[in-house]
């Protein structure tokens, strides 16, 4: 199931966090409202998820945890980024 859900989470993030908040509770421990994961689902998918799923009870994200939490926020970033490049190179043709 995991592996399953790497994947989801690889090609489709917005997806892969709605089903970790409707079938688990991993977005309901890392955050205490309901307001902060829905606009990380609108603008960072992948952040969002990777935190939620890195979040512990005993002291949050902590270590090694953040380097994937910063990662996953990269790589929101560098979608954001691509987007925009294909946008201008279609505009100067």
């Amino acid at each position: 199931m995991g592996c399953l859900l790497v994947l989801t989470a690889g090609f489709f993030p917005r997806f892969a966090l709605a089903m970790v908040w409707i079938f688990g509770d991993d977005v309901e421990r890392a955050y205490d409202s309901w307001l902060l994961p829905l606009a990380g689902l609108i603008f960072l998918p992948l952040t969002t998820l990777v935190y939620a799923l890195a979040w512990s009870p005993v002291g949050g994200v902590e270590g090694i945890e953040w380097f994937w939490v910063v990662f996953a926020f990269v790589l929101d970033l560098a979608s954001y980024g691509g987007g925009m490049r294909q946008r201008s190179t279609r505009s100067r043709e």
